[in-house]
């Protein structure tokens, strides 16, 4: 008769195997994960400090276009005041959105305004093309921010400023004289449209 096999024993030979197995991936996989976190955090920390940098030249650029909105405060009436006073207002909520983003990364705010053209400007019209020009630099610097930020919430507020400076855009032209449907917004607006042409200084700016 041939020998007998002892399956209870084989079972528990194979288990141990089994165990041992699982032990040895599972410890290689600890260490290999410990030494791949250690990486991963390195470039997200890189990550963060490459956005804060971002955002604190889309801050300085947001900081520019608060200040440029001040002249034509100064000067404008009635509905083109008001209608100037909420654009410059969404404008400093974009500085404070701007802000708590970079500290939410743990960064430095660390941006200032540019410094405006002097003298500065001496007629409502001239007041609303300052404003339009650091409008339309500060969509293109949004623009330009949407695709390199690398972490999402940098990237989604990028992408808001951006639409909020075109619709920004679309008032200053009505206010600087064109017709409504000169007005609209260009399909892909690029930040580096000029505005149109001047109403008469005491005509539709001074509304």
């Amino acid at each position: 008769m041939g020998t007998k096999l002892d399956r209870s024993g084989f079972g528990r030979q194979r288990r141990g195997v089994s165990r041992a197995a699982v032990y040895f991936v599972a410890c290689a996989l600890a260490i290999f994960a410990g030494g791949c976190g250690g990486e991963s955090s390195s470039a997200a920390d890189a990550e963060k400090a490459a956005d804060v940098e971002i955002l604190n030249e889309a801050l300085a650029q947001e900081l520019t276009a608060v200040a440029a909105y001040r002249p034509a405060l100064s000067m404008l009436r009635g509905q083109a005041l008001a209608a100037v006073a909420e654009l410059h207002g969404q404008d400093q909520a974009h500085v404070d959105a701007l802000t708590k983003a970079i500290k939410g990364l743990g960064g430095g705010v660390e941006a200032e305004a540019g410094e405006l053209e002097t003298p500065g400007p001496r007629s409502r019209p001239d007041a609303l093309l300052l404003a339009y020009e650091e409008e339309n630099a500060a969509l293109a610097k949004a623009l330009d921010a949407a695709p390199v930020l690398q972490t999402p919430a940098p990237r989604t507020l990028a992408a808001s400023l951006a639409a909020s400076h075109a619709q920004h855009l679309a008032v200053l032209r009505q206010a600087l004289g064109a017709s409504l449907a000169e007005a609209v917004p260009y399909a892909l607006e690029s930040g580096y449209l000029p505005p149109p042409a001047t109403a008469p200084d005491g005509a539709e700016t001074s509304k």
